[in-house]
């Protein structure tokens, strides 16, 4: 079996074996490859082995690829990862289905406004600095309502969930209250009438913790594609 489809089967198992352990349905939890700095022949092998979820951080690199990969079929969904420049509205609202680091309101009006009437609403989430650090991108939790409501205006846009990138740790503990207080807002945002349905979060390296508080998008890269070229 050719590594990246061993790969994305061991993360799979791993997923299974998560869920099972917090009393969830696998189904339930969608794997987003995160291709990032992946060469598109990578990323093909990838869907030839049935990923079919991608993940990109770069917009200049990400529509490059998204171009050259237009001819597979099923066609992948692209989800926009990263930190989102103001210049880079335009080209993140025309190629990608899902963006997942909305954090301030610019953005979001950017991105409705680049969005094309002939496509679907894009699918948001906001990202969430749940670790509190000064130099992580996100909004601050206590921003989580004013930016929903803020969000649920804008017509080509589909508010869909959370996201988190909490700060590195092998503190399991630690780990889930980062991610419980993603699921909280999400709880409180979805009592206020926001019809809610994803938590973004977990990685290569704390997808078990992110699934046991309710993780339904979990966001691999290492583990599916080794090492990114810097």
């Amino acid at each position: 079996m050719a590594p990246i489809a061993s790969n994305l089967q061991a993360i799979r198992a791993r997923i299974e074996r998560a869920a099972h352990a917090a009393g969830r349905h696998a189904g339930a939890i969608e794997l987003v490859a995160v291709s990032k700095t992946v060469p598109a022949g990578n990323i093909e092998q990838a869907h030839i082995a049935g990923q079919r979820a991608f993940g990109e951080n770069f917009a200049q690199e990400a529509v490059a690829k998204i171009t050259k990969l237009a001819h597979l079929s099923p066609v992948p969904v692209w989800h926009f990862i990263g930190p989102i420049q103001s210049n880079k509205t335009t080209p993140i609202a025309a190629h990608f289905q899902w963006v997942h680091s909305v954090d301030r309101d610019r953005i979001a009006q950017r991105l409705n406004a680049a969005r094309a009437e002939g496509l679907p609403p894009l699918n948001v989430c906001i990202q969430i600095n749940v670790s509190g650090e000064a130099t992580k991108s996100g909004a601050q939790p206590g921003d989580a309502v004013r930016l929903a409501d803020a969000l649920a205006q804008l017509p080509r846009l589909r508010l869909r969930g959370l996201m988190a990138i909490p700060e590195p740790t092998t503190d399991v503990a630690l780990q889930r209250r980062r991610f419980a207080l993603l699921r909280e807002l999400k709880e409180q945002l979805a009592a206020r009438g926001h019809a809610l349905d994803t938590l973004s979060m977990g990685m290569s390296d704390d997808l078990e913790a992110a699934i046991a508080e309710g993780a339904t998008m979990v966001r691999v890269g290492t583990a599916i594609f080794g090492s990114r070229i810097k």
